[in-house]
């Protein structure tokens, strides 16, 4: 569904559930967590932008309707509808343009997108990086490759807004050459974090950053889309969650990450480019 379709059956029940309240328009935000003018700017329809993750499942869950009906994915209000199962498994496909992956990025444009990576971001790896990964886990260095300008096309839409949060050490043991890229040549680790640092700063601020000290912190890697699902990556398979509570639950996690991080986004491109120094 195009995201202007999700906004506007947005729009169109989010009024039902006003009228229906029998509040007035500063009563019915004020339940809902926003002032009267976020209210009355998303009901004039002057945006397709949802609101936040957050906001949505703060209105389903004070109004007693299913998120999928709020945003126009079922004709059942009732909590019961969900069209989805709380709990699914996707397997890894070959190519990313026709993936389950590039369709959840694609509903979720608009939305903020939390991203906890497995290792160096795939937008922020070099083809150098690329190819080199891909020899040690045998997949097809075209295919990652590809995953990798989608992902970086995504974060220059001007609707895009995704913030990444992983271990510090991850960089500083790449700078090393220590782990999985102990044979990746000096020179190119040194490429490498230059490239992350000019790929930072130009995405800033569509793509943020952070860096987390990961002796105190801890976290699996996973990606929240939005508020419609977040996937668990467990190697060749994600676990999918689609119900709001454990999607809640996670973007509570994500931002516990952020709010540990010692290197913040407007700090990430430098600190890159002082790893490449030190190398």
């Amino acid at each position: 569904m195009d995201k202007r379709d999700v906004s506007a059956l947005f729009r169109e029940r989010l009024k039902t559930l006003l009228s229906r309240s029998g509040m007035n328009q500063s009563a019915f935000a004020a339940s809902i967590g926003i002032d009267r003018s976020a209210l009355s700017q998303i009901l004039s329809g002057a945006s397709t932008r949802l609101p936040r993750a957050e906001t949505l499942m703060t209105i389903a869950g004070e109004h007693k309707v299913s998120l999928d009906w709020l945003l126009g994915l079922s004709q059942d209000e009732a909590l019961t509808g969900e069209i989805r199962d709380m709990l699914e498994i996707e397997e890894g496909v070959s190519g990313y343009g026709e993936s389950f992956m590039a369709k959840w990025y694609a509903e979720a444009a608009g939305a903020k997108v939390r991203y906890v990576p497995a290792g160096i971001p795939d937008l922020l790896r070099s083809e150098a990086l690329v190819d080199y990964e891909a020899a040690i886990s045998e997949r097809d260095p075209g295919v990652q490759a590809s995953e990798a300008r989608e992902r970086i096309d995504y974060n220059r839409r001007p609707e895009t807004d995704m913030e990444a949060c992983m271990p510090r050490h991850t960089l500083e043991i790449f700078a090393r050459g220590m782990g999985i890229w102990r044979d990746f040549p000096q020179a190119a680790r040194r490429a490498q974090l230059r490239h992350m640092a000019r790929l930072l700063d130009d995405l800033y601020p569509a793509f943020r950053l952070f860096l987390y000290d990961g002796r105190v912190r801890y976290s699996v890697p996973y990606t929240i889309f939005g508020p419609y699902r977040a996937a668990i990556y467990v190697g060749d398979m994600y676990l999918v969650l689609n119900a709001p509570t454990p999607i809640a639950t996670l973007m509570r996690h994500f931002d516990n990450l952020i709010r540990a991080a010692d290197i913040h986004a407007h700090e990430a491109a430098a600190f890159a480019i002082r790893l490449a120094e030190e190398i």
